[in-house]
């Protein structure tokens, strides 16, 4: 099986730390970091709906460049999880509080049929063409994430229950072949559309199951842990994160074949580099507190995490995305306090 290529010291840091290689610094970007909480990004999106923006090359170009005034060590492709099911033929819409809303839901097999499980690459070409037109801006300065949602988590859109557990495990009772085909199909689409990316010039992917964390460790098992290792282990050229919310089953995470795990605040950062030292770790700072906080509470959660992290096998990140009412100062102020850290700050 292949692995990431070795890396060099002339490699960003952010891959040369989700590599596990000795780095001068733990690097830091956030999930969402490019979003409605930015000012210029509200500015750039200006009436667009979310589709019209992201699918626009130059605009959603110029919103994942937009962290880079802060200092981030990563910038990560503007789209959404369900560019793929849309590549594969299920068109969606994003609605204001509900979120991402398919034009016709899958209720049995036949729907689930009508999904294309090789989509040809000109299907996501926007996605492509940002990722040229986002590394040419860059010219090497900063690696570029690309991202895809995992299975369980995609499904739970295509079939129109979200997190909404119960309404999902009633159509999975109810359509167990449909759920099966679905699952095996978003599986051999999302290793393509990976494989792909990173053969295009992206430097790291994350594999996202927002969901899956509210599953009892039996469905885990079942619907989300088996799709992550098959994931993992098949788009595999580039280091690979893997982001669960708040995913109980800390040593699933740890057995999934990801590069890099990223922790939320249900998780001892300190505990799991002990107990996984072979593992690189993402996180976790909590989100909450760069919303509701004060920047000297911002920098206080973020030394400790620092702390906690040690040094190294670290990449800083929230425990979840960028919250839309999050105040630029605080931002600023996560961001600054991991560019100057030295080992020892924060310590109790």
């Amino acid at each position: 099986m292949s692995q990431p290529a070795p890396s060099s010291a002339s490699a960003p840091l952010l891959v040369r730390t989700a590599r596990g290689e000795q780095v001068e610094r733990p690097p830091v970007w956030a999930m969402r970091q490019a979003g409605r909480w930015d000012p210029e990004f509200n500015k750039l999106r200006g009436g667009l709906s979310f589709y019209e923006f992201s699918e626009n090359v130059e605009l959603a170009a110029r919103a994942s460049l937009l962290p880079r005034r802060f200092g981030v060590d990563g910038i990560i492709l503007f789209y959404d999880i369900t560019t793929l099911p849309v590549a594969m033929g299920q068109p969606f819409a994003l609605r204001s509080g509900v979120g991402p809303t398919p034009e016709w839901t899958i209720k049995g097999l036949a729907d689930a049929e009508r999904l294309e499980a090789h989509p040809e690459p000109n299907s996501y070409q926007h996605i492509r063409d940002l990722l040229r037109v986002v590394k040419g801006e860059l010219a090497g300065t900063l690696p570029v994430l690309v991202f895809a949602g995992a299975p369980f988590t995609v499904a739970t859109y295509c079939i129109g229950t979200g997190k909404n557990m119960e309404a999902t495990r009633t159509f999975i009772r109810e359509q167990p072949r449909a759920w099966q085909l679905l699952l095996d199909r978003l599986t051999t689409a999302t290793v393509a559309f990976l494989t792909t990316l990173a053969h295009e010039g992206a430097d790291v992917y994350q594999l996202f199951d927002s969901w899956a964390g509210m599953l009892t460790r039996e469905e885990y098992l079942q619907w989300a842990h088996p799709y992550h290792q098959a994931i993992l282990a098949k788009a595999n050229q580039i280091p690979r994160i893997l982001f669960v919310k708040e995913c109980p089953y800390l040593e699933l995470l740890c057995a999934s074949g990801a590069n890099v795990i990223s922790l939320g605040r249900c998780h001892d950062l300190s505990g799991a580099r002990r107990a996984y030292p072979h593992l690189v770790f993402q996180g976790n700072v909590d989100e909450e507190i760069l919303r509701s906080g004060t920047p000297e509470q911002v920098r206080e959660a973020t030394r400790r995490c620092l702390h906690e992290g040690g040094g190294q096998r670290h990449i800083v990140n929230l425990n979840h995305g960028v919250d839309r009412t999050t105040p630029v100062a605080n931002f600023e102020a996560y961001i600054e306090t991991v560019k100057t850290w030295v080992p020892g700050d924060g310590e109790a």
